[in-house]
């Protein structure tokens, strides 16, 4: 007997999924640079509802996309079908051997970082403490769906009403004057500003990579997408200003700890011990968030190179005790804990990944149109409103991103790109050795009907 996903997320499981994964520690490093970036107020709120609806194109054209084909693997899927089964290959591969698991070491770093000031009585390193988070919630999310979703649900909660509870201190403040322009605005500072706020905003996609598990697929792939890239534009743009409002542009653009700094301009400095505390539990929390969400999609993706690509078919099984893709989170999570492990200073050379996921973002966004010309008799439950203007300016986007992300990388860490290069590179002599040639293999798959 064949075991499958079954349908265990419900609308509110997939909008805590997408929140979950984006509301990171990011926007606690990323907010002054980006305010300093934009020379006063208005382009440092603007940016990030610039932000915002740049992921909502992209939102737009998942949910087309993952409402045609709801099955396992997201991006892995569209591209296969798309392009043909190298692309989808590569993409699995990429996601596998670094992205995924950079991702995940990055988030259990920055929660080993705060861990260790608040209670840490066996004085273990970050790499440990990394290390635990990702054991840990790699093994929730082995032991079934409902308790990875309902860890996923309970950590958003609580650091989107830690976040809230910022914004409405923030709001206490003294009152600030502010000022119509602070400082030049240039285009590298644009672009800088635009590379962060994305960065930030990652994980907007995260749903689709589980879309076979979705209840009700054809209506809440489509509102979870949305709903959840909607929700955490506003809560971007509310905590930017709260921060602007406590701190004024000067204070904001040049704090070091903008959340904690926004505290103490609300409490007196005698709190200021406790505040340091309670904002280094939230950022705990909302990485693990982080950490937990790119665990439980993450393995999807695994699971969807392993069903259909033999070098990877121990990862393509769907424990029948379990309910979860128990070997694709086990290699998952072993590479993970590798980089904790082995990578040390290293780690910082992972964020350059960036390049090859825009390549693959800029892939699928193409498909949207790709698709619709040559799969034109695939039912469509949602068609992406204002098409073709609509995934037009996210293939943009996409675009900007691959060369600024690309052009940055290779000024400031060419290491990055070169180990990206070579792991690429080994990613096409693989399939070259193991796949190509097989029947099926050299051209578009997955063309079986995986609606829901």
């Amino acid at each position: 007997m064949k075991i499958a996903p079954t349908k265990e997320l419900s609308l509110f499981d997939s909008i805590c999924i997408i929140v979950g994964i984006i509301v990171g520690t990011g926007i606690y490093k990323t907010a002054p640079t980006v305010a300093g970036s934009m020379g006063g107020w208005v382009g440092a709120l603007g940016i990030w509802l610039v932000g915002g609806l740049l992921a909502l194109t992209g939102a737009l054209s998942y949910s087309e996309l993952a409402t045609a084909y709801p099955d396992e693997g997201g991006d892995y899927v569209y591209l296969s079908r798309a392009y043909g089964s190298w692309a989808g290959y590569l993409f699995g591969w990429a996601q596998l051997a670094v992205v995924r698991p950079g991702d995940i070491a990055l988030m259990a770093y920055a929660f080993a970082t705060y861990a260790k000031t608040i209670y840490n009585p066996l004085g273990l390193g970050e790499p440990a403490l990394a290390a635990g988070a990702v054991v840990v919630l790699t093994g929730i999310n082995i032991v079934g769906v409902r308790e990875g979703k309902w860890t996923q649900n309970l950590l958003t909660v609580i650091k989107v009403a830690g976040l809230l509870a910022i914004v409405v201190a923030g709001i206490f403040a003294p009152e600030r004057a502010p000022s119509v322009q602070e400082s030049e605005v240039t285009l590298g500072g644009v672009q800088l500003a635009l590379i962060l706020v994305l960065f930030t905003f990652g994980g907007w996609n995260e749903m689709a990579y589980v879309a076979a598990e979705v209840k009700n697929p054809r209506r809440n792939i489509v509102r979870g997408l949305v709903v959840g890239t909607l929700l955490v534009t506003g809560l971007y743009i509310v905590a930017n200003g709260a921060f602007l409002y406590a701190l004024g542009y000067s204070g904001m653009a040049s704090s070091d700890a903008v959340a904690a700094d926004a505290m103490r301009a609300v409490f007196p400095a005698s709190a200021g011990r406790t505040l340091s505390r309670l904002i280094s539990v939230l950022i705990c929390i909302s990485a693990l968030g982080a950490v937990n969400g790119l665990v439980l999609t993450g393995s999807r993706i695994s699971y969807a190179l392993g069903k259909e690509h033999r070098v990877f078919r121990p990862l393509g099984k769907w424990s029948p005790r379990f309910g979860t893709p128990v070997w694709a989170l086990i290699a998952q999570g072993a590479i993970s804990l590798g980089i904790v492990v082995f990578a040390g200073s290293f780690i910082d050379t992972i964020i350059y990944s960036a390049p090859v996921v825009w390549l693959f973002f800029l892939g699928t966004g193409l498909s949207v149109f790709v698709l619709r010309r040559t799969e034109a008799a695939t039912e469509r439950p949602y068609k992406v409103g204002g098409y073709p203007v609509t995934p037009a300016i996210f293939v943009a986007s996409c675009c900007f991103m691959l060369y600024a992300s690309a052009s940055y990388a290779y000024s400031n860490k060419p290491a990055g790109l070169a180990i990206l290069g070579g792991v690429m590179a080994a990613g096409v002599v693989l399939y070259l050795t193991t796949e190509w040639g097989r029947p099926g293999n050299n051209k578009k798959q997955g063309t079986a009907d995986t609606r829901g």
